[in-house]
């Protein structure tokens, strides 16, 4: 199955050739994880990140489905 997934700031340097604008179409085997899905890409299970799924939070135990939006962020800081 086929699913969308965006990078962020220094994640975008997981990014296969050939993906645009911090995007890429990436095939997951059915039943996969975020946690699947970050680790494809060479994604750290180390390194520490935020996901969303479809708009919202979710954790790398997260399943996906095909056409499902998967946004990966490097931890936030900042704020009072």
């Amino acid at each position: 199955m086929i699913v969308e997934v965006r990078l962020f700031a220094t994640l975008t340097q997981f990014l296969p050739p050939g993906s645009k604008a911090g995007t890429v179409a990436l095939e997951v085997p059915d039943g996969a994880r975020i946690s699947d899905v970050a680790r494809r890409l060479g994604i750290p299970a180390s390194l520490d990140h935020v996901a969303l799924l479809n708009g919202s939070n979710a954790d790398g135990e997260a399943r996906v489905h095909a056409g499902d939006v998967i946004d990966i962020f490097p931890p936030l800081a900042g704020g009072r």
